[in-house]
């Protein structure tokens, strides 16, 4: 079922809102019983599973959506479950393999097994992303909506009574905690073969190789995949480097990174999970239009999105800052009164991040739909090595501590932003523009003379 763009932005967005409001919430019972060094350990888990979860899944709802919906290869989503498959299956394994070494260099052992017990999400989440970008480029954003919400549904569910059970003891609880995560994607991807088995597919070649399409699949998602890997690879290095930095001036350095990543990030990406849909509904409605040659219409529909964008968050953004101390006591009630000042701090900081993170995630799909991925691999690489080069600096900083870190953060989407956007001012159309402008023009010609 083929949605408009406002009314397929809004089905994912609200998908997504929900899907943060819950990881929001979620947050409530993991720090009344894993406190905030149980938070740390969990967190330090997830950045090598961000970084193999970009390499196996990020660029595919997009890369397929974009293929789909130009027509370039109708079924592409066909090839990709094959293709994907295999590489969500490598990733589980690399995953389990590097556990132990990431634990060393972290210096904490409880990581070690959170890593193995997470690592069979990597496949399961490959499969899930191929199934919504399948039905993105259809134009239908509910099964998108529909799994995001489901697997945090039971995440949430899972996490807090598993959690409750191993409450006292914080390792088995953030054990406990990673296995819920594990369940929750198994049970999503199961969902997503579901709806995917019920919807009407379009037939293949007579004589159909799926190997003959990786390379039109690759074509799009492997630029989506380096750009989006840049991120949780900066994120990667800042746990290591700025926990490092923080242990040689403070004892509580597991819990100073469980606020920062654990507690302010997820209060600001709150908002950004409400234009997501803007910048997912984009691409189906930019694509044929950058395709066909008619880059004016395409760069108007960007700026629609764009707008949009801004629009939606730069309010939110001013709410979070006002209200962050009502959402510290909602949603993380049980810090110390240390770590509540220290997450209100963090917010207030970041808050401007829910626009300007808002604004890089549909510049970038807008940039993939006009045909450019490349682009945006540019300037994430480039914001995420100033990333982890301010964060150094900052955190080094005594005054500054891991506020040092939320500095960095909002220098590297602001220079995002503005990459962005000059790359789209840029951006020329093909060939065909000007042909397809000429015939424009002379078939309205030749309706007036009629």
């Amino acid at each position: 079922m083929k949605q408009s763009y406002l009314k397929g932005a809004m089905t994912i967005s609200a998908g997504g809102f929900i899907s943060k409001l819950l990881g929001a919430v979620y947050r409530i019972p993991l720090i009344a019983f894993l406190g905030g060094g149980g938070m740390g350990i969990y967190q330090m888990v997830y950045p090598l599973y961000c970084i193999l979860l970009t390499i196996s899944a990020s660029g595919i709802p997009t890369g397929i959506a974009r293929i789909i919906s130009s027509r370039q290869c109708p079924f592409a989503e066909r090839p990709a479950m094959r293709l994907y498959g295999a590489i969500g299956v490598a990733g589980s394994l690399l995953m389990f393999i590097l556990a132990a070494p990431l634990a060393r260099a972290q210096g904490e052992p409880a990581v070690e097994l959170c890593c193995k017990l997470l690592a069979p999400s990597v496949f399961f989440v490959s499969v899930i992303s191929v199934v919504r970008g399948y039905f993105q480029g259809r134009g239908n954003m509910f099964p998108t909506a529909a799994t995001e919400v489901a697997e945090q549904v039971i995440k949430v569910a899972l996490g807090s009574l598993l959690c409750y059970i191993f409450r006292g003891d914080a390792v088995r609880g953030v054990a406990a905690a990673i296995i819920a995560v594990t369940i929750s994607e198994l049970l999503s991807a199961c969902y997503a073969a579901v709806l995917y088995a019920r919807s009407k597919k379009c037939p293949v070649p007579l004589f159909y190789r799926p190997a003959d399409y990786f390379g039109i699949i690759l074509k799009y998602t492997v630029p989506l995949t380096f750009t989006a890997i840049a991120m949780p690879l900066s994120q990667l290095i800042e746990s290591i480097v700025v926990v490092a930095l923080l242990r040689s001036a403070a004892d509580n350095a597991t819990a100073l990174w469980g606020v920062f990543s654990g507690c302010a990030i997820t209060l600001v990406n709150l908002p950004v999970s409400l234009t997501y849909g803007l910048a997912a509904a984009g691409v189906p409605k930019i694509s044929p239009l950058a395709e066909s040659g008619n880059m004016p219409a395409a760069k108007a529909q960007v700026a629609r999105a764009m707008l949009i964008t801004l629009a939606i968050s730069l309010p939110c953004a001013i709410v979070l800052y006002v209200f962050c101390p009502l959402a510290a006591d909602m949603f993380f009630s049980s810090l110390s009164k240390f770590e509540r000042d220290l997450l209100i701090s963090l917010v207030r900081v970041m808050s401007i991040n829910a626009v300007t993170s808002s604004l890089v995630q549909t510049s970038s799909a807008c940039i993939t739909a006009l045909g450019k991925p490349l682009y945006g691999t540019i300037t994430q690489w480039i914001t995420a090595a100033l990333r982890v080069a301010l964060s150094a600096a900052l955190v080094a900083m005594a005054n500054l501590s891991v506020t040092g870190a939320a500095i960095s953060s909002n220098v590297c989407f602001l220079v995002a932003v503005l990459l962005n956007v000059w790359y789209i001012i840029g951006i020329r159309g093909s060939k065909n523009e000007n042909h397809t402008h000429r015939i424009g023009n002379k078939g309205r010609r030749f309706n007036a003379v009629g």
